[in-house]
């Protein structure tokens, strides 16, 4: 007999290493169950990751209803910054008003906010994690998170829409086809569109329970669209969502996600039961933008904008590559018309159907009717800024009025009357306006918005609502920088004045003088006493203002004294105005202070100079110098707030303190553009060269302003 080896403790040598054995994997199971409970209980846990706040103070409903015509005035606003994070494309912010309150999606998360007041319900965010989409149906909102960094770790999230309280959560689930302008997804009749990895098959998933209720394979040869900018849209009782198709004239048993042999189509689905009501082609290969109204489906390919009904008869078509621009055309339904604006410039040929005819039946030239006999409405004319609105019949597709209007940026309606968002009150002119539109014969009002804007910003999509006797605006805006931020502006009723309603209730008399605002001293002082007022004058709606709005000086005969070129006029911008050309170099010296203009003399004043002369001891000319009269408010902190959103939709803005006036910004990247602001009056000063001319002139503007209202001329 062969016995085991023994320690000299007597106990043997096998027994050892199996405890060894045993304490090393026990070690390993307590190093890994470490892991997992740090991961789930700390890393990936919503006690330190979650910031969820909810409410139990109710909230009651607004009635349909806008505020009334005449001047408006801000009720409360709020700013959001913008997001910006690891998934591009989606870091705008997006707005509803519903319920009595108005819900801001951002890649920060959910805030719900009452309609009325703007004061705080409930807010959602999660630190580490993006919003990439929400939706909301009944009684429920779901957000869709992923986590930065790792698309692949993701959330589905459910909320009580009054309470804020959580519902439900999955992780297995993404929407179906997230717009990256509103981050919206379909959803109706508590029903969530979801679908797979490959975009194929769509999913109703349960907004009570989060549980999917049906499945429902896409046509052979589709996939959704994975992101475009406005590529679904749903109301309670329907859904259409853009897909993109294997183009059966080409490529037929080609994979729809290359670049070439597809198109793009358009599937109309029941949210409740996952059943197609209708499935329509469209006539290009680019992803559409969708937008639902009440009864209407209108749907935008870059080729033209068409219109459906809820049994998808296509009842209006407006041909044209151009035709809605780069944003969908503003659209809303009202006493069973459809009121749409669109850009007749944008025309162009569209493609033809496989038989030689349009996508839409009509003829090879792109005459005729189109399907379902609906009328072609031509896209030639438009007004001056290149825009038209048109109120068309649902049931008959017969255009009742058309007339040239301005660019809307955005529509709401509300109590019978529509809403419209114009980008400019006037060309020369600040403030934003609010057209109220009667649906029936077109007959419009105008009224100044309380802020100017830029729609050309990114962050947010130029948008309005109307509910509770308010109308709510959102703008896009460069501050807070320098990633900007969106601005929501809730707006009632404001006084009348004694004033027309277009200027907000100011008598047009109280409007200065451009041209009187620079005397002959003053254009001496820099060397423009050779040069002659060219005034400019502006309008609004019938309204037309006594005084020239606006001042550009120009040398005498054409020709300036210094290099013989003549100055180039300014050009407005987007936000209404003028964009002097850059120019190198630093600031001149300051001409004037609070008595009034001074003679250049750093040496005794001790003051800062803004910079050498150019001529080497010699004062340059000033050039392209105009002095613009931007707005006259009925209060001197409307006018402040006028200017303030002015500053806010800059992206290069310095806050000057040593120009005179109330307020004063440098816009721009170089010191060629000043806006002021002397009581009630807010005055742009602008100045090609040399650098820092429009400092010096605008302290004379200051000056000048300040004695006219001391004397009350």
């Amino acid at each position: 007999m062969v016995g085991s080896r023994q320690r000299p403790e007597g106990r043997p040598e096998s027994v050892g290493r199996v405890r060894v054995a045993l304490g090393l994997l026990s070690g390993v199971v307590a190093v890994a169950l470490c892991v997992v409970l740090v991961d789930t209980y700390v890393l990936r846990a919503e006690w330190w990751q979650v910031r969820h706040t909810v409410t139990g103070a109710p909230v009651a409903p607004q009635s349909e209803a806008g505020p009334p015509p005449g001047p408006l005035a801000v009720s409360w606003e709020r700013t959001t910054r913008a997001h910006r994070g690891s998934v591009a494309g989606y870091d705008g912010v997006a707005y509803q008003v519903a319920r009595g309150q108005v819900v801001t999606a951002s890649g920060h998360g959910i805030e719900v906010r009452d309609a009325r007041t703007g004061a705080a319900r409930w807010s959602y965010r999660r630190a580490g994690w993006s919003l990439l989409g929400w939706t909301s149906t009944g009684s429920r909102v779901v957000a869709y998170f992923e986590r930065d960094g790792d698309r692949g770790d993701r959330a589905l999230i459910a909320f009580d829409a009054l309470s804020g309280g959580l519902l439900w959560r999955r992780e297995d689930e993404r929407p179906a086809a997230v717009s990256r302008t509103t981050l919206r997804w379909p959803a109706g009749s508590d029903v969530l569109l979801t679908t797979d990895e490959g975009r194929r098959t769509l999913f109703g998933v349960s907004a009570v329970t989060g549980n999917r209720v049906w499945r429902l394979a896409l046509p052979r040869g589709c996939r959704l669209f994975e992101g475009g900018a406005h590529p679904s849209d749903g109301r309670e009782d329907l859904a259409a969502l853009g897909l993109r198709c294997a183009d059966s004239r080409g490529d037929r048993g080609g994979d729809p996600g290359g670049d070439t042999g597809h198109r793009s189509r358009l599937l109309a689905v029941d949210p409740t039961k996952g059943l197609v009501r209708w499935d329509r082609r469209l006539g290009s290969r680019e992803s559409p933008e969708v937008s639902m109204l009440e009864g209407v489906t209108l749907v935008s390919d870059g080729t033209a904008l068409r219109a459906f009904d809820d049994g998808g008869r296509q009842f209006g078509a407006w041909k044209g590559d151009g035709v809605c621009g780069d944003l969908m055309c503003p659209g809303v339904l009202a006493a069973g018309r459809l009121v749409v604006v669109y850009h007749p410039d944008g025309t162009g040929p569209e493609e033809d159907g496989p038989d030689g005819s349009g996508p839409d039946g009509s003829g090879p030239d792109g005459s005729g009717t189109g399907e379902n006999g609906a009328e072609e409405k031509s896209t030639e004319g438009g007004g001056a800024d290149g825009a038209r609105m048109e109120a068309v019949d649902v049931r008959s597709g017969r255009v009742e009025w058309s007339r040239d209007v301005p660019a809307y940026a955005a529509l709401a309606q509300a109590g019978g009357q529509v809403f419209a968002l114009r980008p400019r009150l006037s060309e020369r002119l600040l403030p934003a306006g609010v057209d109220i539109v009667e649906p029936g014969d077109g007959s419009t009002t105008t009224a100044p918005a309380p802020f100017s804007m830029d729609p050309d910003l990114p962050g947010v999509r130029p948008w309005l609502a109307a509910a509770g006797g308010l109308l709510y605006a959102a703008l896009p805006q460069a501050a807070p920088r320098p990633d900007g931020g969106a601005r929501l502006v809730a707006l009632r009723g404001g006084l009348t004045g004694t004033g027309p309603p277009e200027l907000g209730g100011v008598p047009e008399e109280d409007w200065p003088d451009a041209c009187a605002l620079l005397k002959k001293p003053d254009l001496a002082a820099v060397r423009m006493a050779g040069h002659a007022p060219e005034p400019s004058r502006a309008s609004v709606g019938t309204v037309r203002l006594p005084h020239p709005v606006s001042c550009t000086y120009e040398p005498r005969g054409g020709r300036a004294r210094a290099g013989g070129r003549k100055s180039p006029e300014p050009k407005p911008s987007a936000t209404g105005s003028a964009s002097p050309r850059p120019s190198a170099g630093q600031e001149a010296v300051p001409n004037s202070g609070k008595d009034g203009p001074r003679k250049d003399d750093p040496k005794k004043s001790g003051s800062k100079t803004d910079g050498p002369d150019p001529d080497g001891g010699q004062e340059a000319v000033v050039t392209g110098l105009t002095v613009s009269v931007r707005w006259v408010a009925d209060t001197d902190e409307a006018a402040s707030r006028m200017l303030g959103t002015l500053q806010a939709a800059q992206a290069q803005v310095r806050r000057r303190r040593d120009i005179g006036g109330d307020e004063a910004y440098e816009i721009g990247p170089t010191a060629g553009m000043i806006a002021l602001r002397v009581g009630r009056c807010v005055v742009m000063v602008e100045a090609n060269r040399p650098p820092g001319a429009a400092a010096r002139i605008a302290r004379s503007v200051a000056y000048r302003l300040r004695h006219m209202s001391e004397s009350g001329s």
